[in-house]
């Protein structure tokens, strides 16, 4: 499992944030302020930090440069700040992600694990049944034979691997892959690609990708 910790001051994104690591399988450690990070830091090995810009006795962006001067791990903002020079600011510090509040849950979920993927710290291989995700690579196989897909049907792929057990709405969906596409992806759109991935996979019959009527869609049994 991996191991997050989260620089954070605001109780309630912190109470919200530990329920969300634990039901994703993450081990978790709060710092509320820069003294207890160092302190956490020091005694604990992680491998992902989760670090606001704003905290009590202290600033953000100096402690990422600490982290990144003395540890190799990988930091990711998650900020109030949306200025376009405090991002900026952030990524010339070497943060390799800058989500600002109000975030989603599913999506920062989603660019911590590409995150750690980037790093080495995450599963470099996802296999369902008999098809295989190389997220490094960013391949599809199938009984070891490339499937090709565009980069959007990939990243739909993705988000259903990444949450094997989890039934998305279709609104979900379109949030999750919004960003990737690059321009307006409508729910008649959806349907249509899951149609294609369907059709490349061989999944006719909506075996691996399943349709909940009224709902969405989920991964299917193996």
């Amino acid at each position: 499992m991996s191991r997050i910790l989260l620089i954070e001051d605001n109780e309630s994104i912190v109470m919200g944030l530990e329920y969300l690591f634990e039901s994703e399988g993450l081990i978790s450690r709060t710092a509320r302020n820069v003294k207890e990070a160092r302190q956490a830091l020091e005694t604990e090995s992680y491998d992902l930090v989760l670090l606001d810009v704003g905290l009590p006795d202290g600033n953000g962006f100096t402690l990422c440069q600490e982290i990144k001067n003395h540890y190799e791990i990988p930091v990711i903002f998650l900020t109030a700040k949306e200025e376009e020079r405090d991002v900026v600011k952030g990524f010339d510090l070497g943060a390799d992600d800058y989500v600002i509040k109000p975030f989603r849950n599913r999506e920062l979920i989603s660019r911590m694990k590409n995150v750690l993927r980037r790093n080495g710290k995450g599963e470099a291989k996802l296999t369902h049944g008999a098809v295989t995700i190389d997220t490094v690579s960013g391949k599809v196989y199938k009984e070891g034979e490339e499937v090709a897909l565009t980069a959007l049907e990939f990243r739909l792929l993705l988000t259903f691997f990444n949450y094997p057990k989890k039934l998305f709405t279709r609104e979900e969906i379109l949030n999750q892959i919004w960003d990737v596409a690059g321009n307006f992806v409508n729910d008649n759109t959806l349907t249509v690609y899951i149609k294609r991935i369907r059709e490349k996979l061989g999944d006719s019959k909506g075996k691996l990708i399943e349709t909940v009527r009224g709902v969405g869609y989920r991964l299917g049994g193996e």
